[in-house]
Parts: C-alpha cells; structure tokens; sequence
C-alpha cells in the first residue's frame, strides 16, 4: 500500500528530478498514491508513471499537482531544475562579517531550493553577544556543535553553556540568544534543517 521513494537521483535530466520530488512531496505527508489520486483526480496509474519518470507531466498535470501541494509551479521548477554542487570548496563558501558585534559566518553547505539543510560556521570573539527576537523559520532544527572555545546559547527560555566538542540540539519557535564569555573566541558549526 505505501509505496517507497523510486531511485531516480542518479538521473541527470530535468523530468527524472522532477519526478523524484514529486515523490518526495507525497511521501513527507505520508499519502500513499491512492491518497493522492483522491486529492488530484489523476489516475493512480499516472501518478505512479510520473513518480517513476516513465511519463513526463503536462502543464495541466502539473496545475492539478502544485494545486495539490500548495506550490506554485515556478516554486516547484526552480526546486529541481539544477542539482547543487556536491561540493562547496573553501574558495566558493561565503563568509559574513559583523564587525560590530565580534561574528563571523561562513555558508560550509549554502541553502538550495532543493534541499532542506546547510551548514555553518560560526566565530565569536569574546565578549559577542547576538540576540534573535525570532526564528526565520518557526520549527527550524538546529544542532550546534562546538569546535573551539565556550559558547553560551539561550532558547527556549533556558541557557546552555557548550565547550568544545558538546552538541546541543532543538527546534527554534521563539528567541535566541548566542555569547561568547570567553576569554577566548568560540568557533561552532550550526546544521540546519527546515522543517
């Protein structure tokens, strides 16, 4: 009944993608295809040629399915038409500087429409003290792991002291707060997951 994420990663074109994250997008709200026939009026067996990249979609296919999944078609495309890069060498990860209160960013894995992760390092020289008033995502998972120095993190209402080598992990809904007590920097790494 609950049928699995076809294999289509592999292939480089644009419909084979495209298929993958229509599979995907079924998948992650847990519908079986039956379910998404019902909501699409698209006969089961079309879904499930499309999803294989056996099929390419028509325009008309795709209307009823970004209708279904409450996407724009432009949103959807723009999910899969290029593949990101495998990988980010140091020369191309961008690096933010603010000056004024002691933080340095650097982008390890940058966002990508068509993936729901990245990766960061963040430095704070002692002293910094950065406070959020709110998440840019409410729900977004983070884990902070710290690589050098102690940082201090508040969220969720409670403070979290990491030394090096501790990981803390959450769902952000509400403020943050990141600081530095030093006496030296803190240099951590923040995975980020969209919900």
């Amino acid at each position: 009944m609950w049928d699995t994420l076809p294999d289509v990663r592999n292939l480089d074109d644009v419909d084979a993608r495209l298929a993958d994250r229509l599979a995907e997008l079924r998948i992650e709200r847990g519908w079986p295809l039956e379910e998404l026939a019902r909501r699409s009026g698209i006969s089961r067996s079309t879904l499930s040629r499309l999803e294989r990249a056996e099929i390419s979609p028509t325009a008309a296919l795709l209307g009823k399915l970004c209708e279904v999944y409450g996407r724009t078609m432009s949103r959807l495309l723009a999910e899969v038409e290029e593949e990101p890069p495998q990988v980010v060498t140091a020369g191309a990860q961008p690096v933010w500087r603010d000056e004024a209160s002691g933080f340095v960013r650097r982008s390890l894995s940058p966002p990508h429409p068509g993936l729901r992760g990245e990766v960061v390092e963040a430095t704070l020289r002692p002293g910094a003290d950065i406070a959020y008033d709110a998440p840019p995502v409410p729900g977004m998972e983070q884990h902070i792991w710290a690589l050098e120095g102690v940082v201090e993190i508040t969220t969720g209402g409670r403070t979290h002291l990491l030394e090096a080598g501790d990981c803390l992990r959450f769902r952000l809904w509400g403020p943050s707060r990141f600081r530095c007590p030093g006496p030296a920097s803190a240099r951590y790494a923040i995975f980020i997951v969209l919900p």
